[in-house]
């Protein structure tokens, strides 16, 4: 559990919220040493910010049009969406695919970081280290099964948002594409799931629009700027929809 959260805080915090949107700033240190906690938490299956902010950014400029890497429009199920998504990434890291300027814009860079994250040396590495965690600490054979997950931790975040979040839920704004909030509470995807608000107010660091809609890293952002880590563009707000 403490693997799903603290790779998906990587996810959302440094990927997301601060390389593909901007929305916050932080120094030359801080984010390096975010990225060295992205590589940690994310392990064997670590993502370039870079690449991650270039996809993300084309994701919102073509939202369910052929031109988006994973929109569930073009795609029979879940798994082929990701297989595509996964081959538009290796495009984009080993630049092969040309790239609009526009989705270039500051994104963060740290080659050195991206190249020992990529390595099959470090994806096997950190998997064998699972494997060795639950050797020793598994209570039972079953929980062996669990194992694909960790080993493809990102993607299967991944897979959450842009399947199932294009799907079903309910939707605050009215919107051109097929964004929804997946679920009223997020204590799953720590926000990422208020995706329909997130269309609406992209560069927000708060997804959440509606008064229960609670966005813990709004928070843990909020708490950053507070001690000086990070530097918020504009003030800070929570967006209340009236309407359901």
């Amino acid at each position: 559990m403490s693997h799903w959260y603290l790779s998906l805080f990587s996810q959302t915090f440094l990927m997301h919220r601060y390389a593909a949107h901007g929305s916050f700033t932080m120094n030359k240190f801080w984010e390096r040493f975010f990225f060295v906690f992205a590589y940690i938490t994310m392990g064997s299956s670590y993502l370039s910010p870079r690449v991650y902010a270039i996809m993300h950014r084309m994701h919102h400029a073509f939202t369910d049009t052929p031109e988006d890497p994973h929109s569930p429009k073009y795609f029979s199920n879940v798994v082929a969406m990701m297989r595509h998504t996964a081959k538009v990434y290796v495009s984009i890291q080993k630049k092969v695919k040309p790239i609009n300027e526009r989705f270039l814009k500051n994104t963060p860079k740290w080659d050195a970081m991206d190249e020992l994250g990529h390595s099959w040396y470090s994806r096997i590495g950190w998997g064998a280290v699972y494997v060795g965690i639950y050797v020793v600490f598994a209570p039972s054979l079953w929980w062996f099964l669990l194992l694909p997950i960790q080993f493809l931790m990102s993607p299967v975040h991944g897979a959450v948002i842009n399947w199932y979040a294009h799907k079903y839920g309910y939707t605050n704004h009215k919107l051109n594409n097929t964004s929804k909030n997946l679920i009223p509470v997020d204590v799953l995807m720590l926000g990422e799931s208020y995706h329909n608000d997130h269309h609406k107010h992209a560069s927000s660091i708060n997804f959440g629009s509606r008064w229960f809609e609670i966005d813990p890293v709004y928070y843990v952002i909020r708490f950053f700027s507070s001690i000086g880590i990070v530097k918020l563009k504009v003030a800070p707000s929570v967006k209340v929809v009236s309407e359901f």
